[in-house]
């Protein structure tokens, strides 16, 4: 029951409204028409409307009785989702699967990979939050996702469970535009420390880790979106991942540079994660989406 009325008078209710008839419901339900029609008036007194008017050879909805099916499915849906969710929950099943992604990560596997999920566990609810750098990892630790695909740098933290899913290149490239595209030579650490630098940065921990710098001037971006925003316009240099920029370099709106003295350092080629903490080990659906990923990003 919810408050004065029951699931089985709002499934009465949208059976009707779709085979058409009291008696064609009663058919489709197995139920005598008088207790289709006796379901129907109690539905009415105990709401104080009118869902059907009678004064024609058949039933038919009034204005209020359309909204009112219309609601009735939406209350459906919700509970069909309600039991599957909580005979999933008795099966082992998480009630819920949270995921925090990365800026780095490339979105079309993970796309992939969660279209299955969503096929074999059709009534999971999934969250995603996409965070800047570094804050996948801290949702993470704070227990508000269960899953993270990101970076770990300089090295995987101690509470953490991680197993690597693919490596991302970066290419060090700048606008058609700027001065560097043009200089005809690898770009020497003298060259570049006059360039504007475009650094994606972790918005909370500003003076954490910093890899690949080379220029004196950096402007700091949360946004990889952004930083390729400002770098197509000829305002700096960086690095940046090979799969979001393959199009641009095509075109010509990018050209990639070559460094004299690139080290090739931990941000040169990246690893992306798939992390867990130690104490929260993933349940089926976790497991069935880290193994599906896997097998479509294996190292």
């Amino acid at each position: 029951m919810i408050g004065s009325l029951s699931l089985d008078q709002l499934r009465i209710l949208v059976t009707i409204a779709d085979v058409g008839s009291f008696s064609a419901a009663g058919r489709q339900l197995r139920r005598a028409q008088s207790a289709i029609s006796q379901s129907v008036a109690t539905l009415e007194a105990g709401q104080g409307v009118l869902l059907f008017d009678r004064s024609g050879h058949r039933p038919r909805l009034t204005e209020t009785g359309r909204v009112l099916v219309d609601q009735a499915r939406l209350v459906l849906s919700s509970a069909a989702r309600f039991e599957a969710v909580a005979t999933g929950a008795r099966g082992g099943v998480e009630p819920e699967l949270a995921l925090a992604i990365d800026p780095l990560v490339p979105t079309g596997p993970l796309i992939e990979s969660l279209r299955g999920l969503h096929q074999a566990y059709p009534h999971l609810p999934i969250s995603f939050s996409t965070e800047g750098l570094g804050g996948a990892l801290r949702l993470l630790r704070s227990g508000e996702v269960a899953l993270a695909f990101c970076l770990l740098l300089p090295a995987v933290p101690s509470d953490v469970v991680a197993s690597p899913l693919l490596r991302v290149a970066l290419m060090p490239v700048v606008g058609a535009g700027h001065l560097l595209a043009a200089l005809g030579r690898p770009a020497t650490r003298d060259d570049l420390e006059s360039h504007v630098q475009l650094v994606l940065s972790d918005p909370v921990d500003r003076e954490g880790n910093d890899y690949g710098l080379a220029s004196a001037t950096r402007w700091r971006f949360v946004d990889l979106g952004r930083r390729l925003d400002f770098l197509l316009a000829g305002l700096g240099w960086c690095r940046m991942p090979s799969h979001l920029i393959v199009e641009h370099l095509r075109a010509g709106n990018l050209v990639q540079i070559d460094l004299a003295e690139d080290a090739r350092d931990p941000a040169d080629d990246l690893t992306i994660y798939a992390a867990r903490r130690v104490d929260n080990e993933p349940g089926p659906a976790g497991r069935w989406l880290l193994n599906d990923l896997q097998v479509r990003l294996s190292l």
